[in-house]
């Protein structure tokens, strides 16, 4: 199993060079199903392998000068400080029995793999819908000034997503940056690749205190998801990202639609 966890691992990674988000919706699951990772702490783990994959392929959109910092850095205004608060705040008083309805239990551990689930399925719809990112208009010129707000508080809602699940939130930020801050795709992937970078990790040190890291796990999966990056990188030069992005949608779909009927059906309450 920790063969296939490897693979996937690869993955993650060459779907972050790629298309520059929607790879670290598989991070969670690998680690859960594949490397018997407790879900809670999966998360934590999640946003280290995302983050530290993430900055390694920021860095070479970087030296393109395909990152634009003054945007990543109002976008990290809001979703970074969401990140940290609920790693450090909301996770560690979140109770082991979320809910108990008679002889029902809903347990820690089953609400987040059923929050990723659906994470997973919108995702999904997400790439599947906007695989074509040639119908998704551009134009020069900076933000209009009402829409800096709004791109504030859209960072927040990736903060809370990323903090809760460990997800990176790519397949969500792409789309903000190219409707809300007309932002060129190709600059959009490095732009959102930076911005998932410091969301995890900043994330991740808010866990230090709360959770013991395996380590040589975390290197192990980290190392083969930036060689996967680096991966898709070079897909990306040779191929259109396209149909790859829209069977890619399909493939979390169907992830996501196992993993919902498991934790629903098939974990005992």
């Amino acid at each position: 199993m920790e063969i296939i966890g490897y693979f996937a691992a690869a993955l993650v990674g060459i779907s972050l060079g790629l298309m520059g988000g929607g790879g670290s919706i598989l991070t969670v699951p690998l680690l859960v199903y594949f490397f018997e990772v407790n879900p809670v702490t999966a998360t934590s783990y999640s946003l280290f392998i995302v983050g530290i994959t993430s900055l390694v392929g920021a860095y070479r959109y970087f030296r393109k000068g395909r990152v634009d910092m003054k945007v990543s850095l109002l976008f990290g205004a809001s979703s970074v400080l969401t990140v940290f608060l609920t790693r450090i705040i909301l996770i560690p008083v979140i109770p082991e029995n979320v809910v108990r309805i008679g002889s029902f239990t809903l347990t820690h551990d089953v609400a987040t793999m059923v929050l990723f689930a659906l994470l997973m399925l919108w995702a999904a719809v997400s790439m599947i819908q906007n695989a074509n990112e040639k119908n998704i208009p551009v134009s020069d010129g900076p933000p209009p000034a009402t829409k800096v707000i709004f791109l504030l508080l859209y960072g927040v809602a990736i903060g809370i997503i990323t903090g809760l699940l460990g997800a990176g939130g790519g397949f969500l930020l792409i789309p903000a940056l190219v409707l809300l801050v007309r932002m060129p795709m190709k600059h959009a992937v490095g732009t959102s690749l930076f911005i998932i970078a410091m969301n995890s990790l900043i994330g991740f040190t808010g866990d230090l205190n709360h959770f013991d890291i395996n380590w040589p796990l975390l290197s192990i999966i980290s190392i083969i998801a930036i060689a996967g990056i680096f991966a898709g990188m070079a897909i990306g030069k040779t191929m259109k990202p396209d149909r790859l992005k829209k069977w890619f949608g399909y493939f979390v779909l169907l992830m996501g639609a196992i993993i919902l009927v498991k934790e629903i059906f098939f974990t005992g309450s």
